[in-house]
């Protein structure tokens, strides 16, 4: 399996164990006013990145080019500001929406990022030639 795609698996577990403790904060206390960060981890956190985990270890071609790193670093950098922000902004501060919607454009970024790698030519990754046997 590419680096790549192990990366981006363990990168969603680590946010699956995120969004699980937030929504067993929310059972335990009965407050659900978090509700949004703890959809927003599972989904672009947890689902997002084990499907892009899943088609780099399906295309390892395109999990050898330099944009597919700096795609997940872009996107993890997003997810991983926007969900304590919005965490806190929905808990009450508001001072955390400025981060919020700055988070939400970095993770666009990464998602335009992922549909470049995805739409570009499945040999854009040099292929050595293969030599006749002698």
């Amino acid at each position: 399996m590419p680096r790549l795609a192990e990366l981006y698996f363990k990168t969603a577990v680590i946010f699956f164990i995120i969004g699980i403790s937030i929504g067993l904060k929310m059972a335990i206390s009965e407050d659900h006013t978090v509700i949004g960060a703890h959809a927003h981890c599972n989904l672009l956190g947890w689902v997002s990145m084990a499907l892009f985990g899943g088609y780099y270890a399906l295309n390892p071609k395109k999990a050898e080019r330099r944009i597919a790193m700096i795609q997940y670093y872009v996107y993890t950098l997003g997810v991983a500001i926007m969900v304590p922000a919005l965490y806190m902004m929905l808990e009450g501060n508001m001072a955390m929406e400025p981060l919020v919607a700055v988070s939400s454009l970095i993770v666009f970024a990464g998602v335009l990022l992922f549909a470049f790698v995805i739409f570009s030519p499945k040999d854009s990754v040099a292929t050595p030639t293969p030599q006749p046997l002698r």
